[in-house]
Formats: structure tokens, C-alpha cells, sequence
């Protein structure tokens, strides 16, 4: 089994929903949570508030720069939030339904 990765983004609500269905739908991504969140952040010099909606998605390491640049594609954002984080943890089989679930 591959690396496991939790991959988190942001966008407006539309835009979010948009993005989670082009991962899935293109097989970069096993699941896609989309929670709505209000964020706060720096950016050209002064802090914004937005709402927004998160988007967490689980997926395999393998697939990350093609998921980035996908949601670089896709994206309104001037700067996009493109992280990844390691699953270094969890249900066996629904880890391993992760790994099944994405493209080979």
C-alpha cells in the first residue's frame, strides 16, 4: 500500500463542490468531505474574512501533483491552498477502500 494523504483545500462554496466532484470523478480522490468554515487570513498586507468551504480529501501521495495542479487549474484563487498531510493511521479496511478507490 502506498503512502496515505489527506489533502485539504478551500474554496467558495460552489467552486468547492465543483472541485470535489472533478477529483472524484477523475479518480484523485477516494472521499472528499466539504464543510463549510469561516476563514481568516493574511493576505496583501491586511487580514480577510471569508466564508468558505473546506475541503478534505483523501487520496494517495502518489497522486498529489497531479491533484495539485488540477486544483491550480480549476481554481479561482490567485493562491490556492494546496496541502497535504500523512494518514499515519486508522480502520484497516477502510485505509486500504482509500487505496482501491483511487487510479492505479
Amino acid at each position: 500500500m502506498g503512502q496515505l494523504v489527506v489533502f485539504i483545500t478551500t474554496a467558495g462554496a460552489e467552486e468547492g463542490a465543483r472541485l470535489g466532484r472533478a477529483l472524484l470523478d477523475e479518480r484523485l480522490a477516494a472521499c472528499v468531505n466539504m464543510v463549510p468554515v469561516q476563514s481568516a487570513y493574511w493576505w496583501r498586507g491586511q487580514v480577510e474574512e471569508a466564508g468558505e468551504t473546506l475541503l478534505i480529501v483523501k487520496t494517495v501521495d502518489r497522486l498529489l501533483e497531479t491533484i495539485t495542479a488540477r486544483v491550480r487549474a480549476l481554481h479561482s484563487y490567485t493562491v490556492p491552498e494546496v496541502i497535504a498531510l500523512p494518514i499515519v493511521g486508522g480502520n484497516a479496511d477502510y485505509l486500504r477502500w482509500i487505496e482501491e478507490s483511487v487510479a492505479p
